[in-house]
């Protein structure tokens, strides 16, 4: 990322948006939205097998793994303005885990890149998914939209919920109802 070319731009629109760029309150601006950006985009130079960082134990469990209200800060693709939450992540492990951190890195990753909220839910279930060949994976997002609350029908209070549910959870209701009920969402 060519953050110079950046601050360039931002100074481009903070002009056409009718400001003056070398105002007090603004001279540093395009140097703060470029190093914003840089940070809020970090997901596209980040490796997730670099960042998993062998932090995948051999252990022998059938039983659930549920790691819940991992918050994460993204931006929407369609207005890149910000879209914020928690997700939840279960799997069944196939005799392999993963080092609990690594998981809310995970999050991370695919959440610090322009995204829809939908893609971010699958992108985080099969990573876990073919990471540790796990039996079952199930992630719930539950988010808001800035884009949805301070533009277009403005509603304030309006949550958006997604899921995708691998394997086991996909198959089996008994499994997916566990997981629902774990992370306090429970179907019907």
């Amino acid at each position: 990322m060519k953050r110079q070319k950046l601050e360039t731009l931002v100074r481009e629109m903070l002009v056409e948006l009718g400001e003056d760029p070398t105002r007090e309150g603004l001279e540093r601006t395009p140097q703060r939205v470029a190093e914003a950006l840089q940070f809020l985009t970090s997901g596209y130079r980040t490796d997730a097998k670099e960042m998993i960082n062998d932090a995948i134990f051999t252990q022998q469990t059938n039983s659930m793994v549920i790691v819940k209200n991992i918050e994460l800060y993204s931006l929407c693709e369609h207005h890149m303005m910000p879209f914020f939450g928690r997700c939840h992540i279960g799997y069944i492990p196939s005799g392999r885990v993963f080092g609990v951190s690594k998981l809310a890195r995970m999050v991370d990753m695919y959440a610090r890149r322009l995204q829809l909220q939908e893609r971010l839910t699958e992108q985080i279930s099969q990573e876990i998914m073919e990471s540790i060949d796990a039996i079952g994976v199930g992630v719930m997002i539950e988010a808001q939209h800035l884009c949805m609350m301070m533009r277009g029908v403005e509603k304030q209070n309006s949550i958006m919920v997604t899921s995708s549910v691998l394997g086991t959870f996909r198959e089996s209701v008994a499994t997916r109802e566990e997981f629902l009920a774990l992370v306090g969402r429970r179907s019907g």
